[in-house]
């Protein structure tokens, strides 16, 4: 299974680097804040969304990229490498 590592909470940021091994994935869930990816690899993430509906996300590194609140998904790496990045999300 994926792993995140929380390095910052301080009630207005949550800081967490996830790591994604190939075949592994981040289960269900639902993203209560607004909140940034910042990727830390060039790598393909599938994005299989609460309805069924999926999308290919090409990630690049230091691309940085926004996501609104209420996204409901799970995250999985198909591919061949681990995938890594750093979610930062707005708490207030």
């Amino acid at each position: 299974m994926a792993t995140g590592e929380t390095q910052i909470d301080n009630g207005i940021f949550r800081v967490t680097k996830w790591t994604i091994e190939p075949g592994d994935a981040i289960p269900m869930h639902v993203h209560d804040y607004e909140y940034v990816v910042v990727p830390l690899v060039s790598e393909t993430m599938h994005v299989v969304n609460a309805d069924g509906s999926e999308i290919v996300a090409d990630i690049r590194a230091g691309q940085s990229y926004t996501r609104p609140s209420g996204a409901e998904h799970t995250v999985e790496n198909r591919g061949s490498r681990t995938v890594e990045f750093v979610e930062v999300e707005k708490l207030i």
